[in-house]
């Protein structure tokens, strides 16, 4: 009796075809805007070095929130997450007094809101 091993080939299996050049989309955090308020307790120039120091925005773009600041009443200064933007509300809140200014007594307001999508 001869000892034959008999070969079985695998059984081929159909696989789905995948698109590499899509990703599975990652699930959005929801954005906040991070508003300030004004008054006339504080000069542009505190909220051009705010905006400078803070959020690292150019000389211009600070001056563009001040004026918007000054005018609307109230400037978005940054979109983000929820705890960046919460962070950088209470920086706001720490900047300090506008020393140009004898009666500022602290620094300026600011909120966060939710972005409407």
């Amino acid at each position: 009796m001869a000892d034959h091993q008999t070969m079985v080939a695998e059984p081929e299996v159909a696989k789905p075809e995948v698109d590499r050049r899509t990703k599975p989309k990652a699930k959005k955090q929801p954005r906040y805007s991070v508003v300030l308020w004004d008054d006339t307790d504080h000069s542009y120039e505190y909220v051009v070095l705010m905006m400078k120091s803070l959020f690292r925005h150019p000389i211009e773009t600070g001056f563009q929130i001040a004026k918007e600041v000054d005018n609307s009443g109230k400037a978005i200064c940054l979109t983000t997450t929820l705890e960046h933007a919460e962070l950088k509300r209470d920086q706001i809140h720490a900047f300090g007094k506008d020393e140009l200014i004898a009666r500022c007594k602290g620094s300026m307001s600011a909120t966060i809101e939710p972005v409407r999508e």
